[in-house]
């Protein structure tokens, strides 16, 4: 049964398909597999067998009589629980919605079910899906399967955890800070982080509060995106059609376009120097070696050290939006606190341009917003520009591998320097969700401790498959997923 629960989706879908394993055997191995290891890891924090083995079970009468749901017929998934599932707990990490059940959908959910999923359960988040560790006062703290005594990051730490320990074949994350990226690559598996301004967040629980954005304030939609963890690329494509849609296809290039390249006639870019941030030996032992393994492969490959932007305005313009979203989502108290204190000279403001971007953004001024968007849309125009010339950028994900369960406030070093953990999150992810360009995660190897290290792909907007033409490549280098030891 562990055989079976490690297949990637796709190949699972296949096989229910073809009648080599039933919905019901599918799901069955999976069950297994959370009673096994899933008290020691609490990834998955709500499970609805019941719901899910008479689903599996009209999966296959459904089969029998020739009927096909879509091309996730009868794959059991999971989903973080900030999406709001209709008949299932929805909690999103918050004391007051601990036993709060949907009657409708989140749209990605929604999309799951009509492709054919069967929904098995929600996977664990921090408080309100915010934070870079996976804890919450109703369920407590996430661990990761490569070593129990470490993070598997946040905030989509729940998935990856499940998705990595073959809990579950596919999970549907949130991204507004590297939220699916980090827990990717601290548990070595794959994940997506789609262009932002897909509008396909609606039911998701991100506040105790709605939140309206001010007139003129769009652009800060495209900031936080969703998207599919997965053990393949094939999995994130698989997944990616399913919920995006009819969208995703006018987005795209027309089909004879997308033909896939071979690596030899690709052009791709990488960094392992992201403004002057530091990076583990480990981390940038990896991103060489990488490049390495391209170039012999016969890719055309470059360092760069940017984009053509400059990283501090970059980081600044980004915690800015990053800080006027989440101080728009909290009570009004907070909100006049936060303000207040953005009336701070910004000279006095220590911290470097991400602390200061915070303070900045926190004041939902007006004026400074609409500057910070108009820098926004510069950056923009330059990462576009210099992806005209190269097939993808190559970024690290996280200065290290996972590191051990500390509090927020306990600092990391990484090459001689003192990092929180949330800057250390932000430093590498944040100005792509700012910029809104897609990412995927691939993991290219393992750390001296033997912890898994990914790397991040960026790709023009709106170009998601032609991303993961990219990443899948790029996996076909590294080896892909590896099962964790112990799985």
């Amino acid at each position: 049964m562990s055989d079976l629960v490690f297949l990637p989706a796709y190949r699972l879908v296949q096989a229910i398909r073809e009648r080599e394993v039933t919905a019901v055997e599918v799901l069955e191995a999976h069950l297994c597999q959370i009673a096994e290891h899933n008290p020691r890891l609490n990834a998955i924090i709500t499970l609805d067998e019941a719901s899910a083995r008479q689903r599996a079970r009209e999966a296959d009468r459904a089969l029998a009589r020739g009927e096909l749901w879509g091309p996730l017929h009868g794959l059991p998934v999971t989903v973080k629980d900030v999406f709001e599932t209709a008949g299932m707990r929805t909690t999103a990490g918050y004391p007051p919605l601990a036993t709060y059940v949907p009657q409708r959908d989140a749209t990605v959910v929604a999309c799951l079910r009509q492709a054919g999923a069967i929904i098995l359960g929600k996977t664990n988040v921090p408080l309100l899906g915010r934070g870079e560790h996976t804890d919450n006062p109703i369920f407590g703290r996430t661990n990761n399967p490569w070593k129990l005594e470490c993070t598997p990051g946040g905030s989509s730490g729940g998935s990856a955890a499940a998705v990595a320990a073959g809990l579950s074949p596919l999970d549907i994350g949130s991204d507004l800070g590297g939220s699916i990226r980090m827990p990717a690559h601290f548990c070595g598996i794959f994940g997506l982080k789609l262009t932002g301004g897909r509008e396909l967040g609606k039911g998701q629980i991100a506040s105790a509060r709605p939140a309206r954005l001010p007139e003129g304030w769009e652009a800060l939609r495209e900031v936080s995106s969703v998207g599919p963890l997965a053990r393949s690329v094939t999995d994130l494509r698989l997944a990616l059609s399913v919920i995006a849609g009819p969208e995703l296809a006018g987005a795209q290039p027309p089909p004879e376009a997308q033909a896939r390249r071979p690596l030899r006639q690709r052009r791709i870019a990488w960094t392992d120097d992201l403004g002057g941030f530091p990076l583990s030996a480990d981390v940038r032992a990896a991103m060489q070696g990488l490049a390495c393994k391209l170039a012999e492969a016969g890719c055309r490959v470059e360092r760069h050290t940017s984009a053509g932007f400059d990283y501090d305005e970059a980081w600044e313009v980004a915690a800015e939006c990053v800080s006027a979203i989440d101080t728009l989502l909290q009570p009004k108290l907070t909100r006049l606190y936060r303000k207040a204190r953005s009336l701070i000279p910004t000279a006095w403001v220590a911290g470097g341009p991400l602390v200061r971007g915070l303070v900045k953004g926190a004041g939902l001024n007006p004026r400074r917003m609409a500057g910070a968007f108009e820098r926004r849309a510069a950056i923009i125009d330059s990462i576009e520009r210099f992806l005209g010339d190269w097939d993808a950028w190559l970024c690290p994900v996280f200065p290290q591998a996972a590191y051990t369960h500390r509090k927020s406030s306990v600092p990391l070093e990484v090459a001689g320097q003192k990092l929180t953990p949330l800057i250390a999150a932000v430093a590498c992810n944040v100005v792509f969700n700012m910029t809104g360009h897609p990412v995927a995660v691939v993991p290219i190897g393992l750390s001296a401790e033997g912890l898994p290290i990914g790397v991040q792909i960026v790709g023009r907007r709106w170009h998601e498959m032609e991303l993961l033409d990219v990443a899948e490549q790029v996996a076909e280098v590294t080896g892909g997923y590896r099962r964790p030891p112990g799985y």
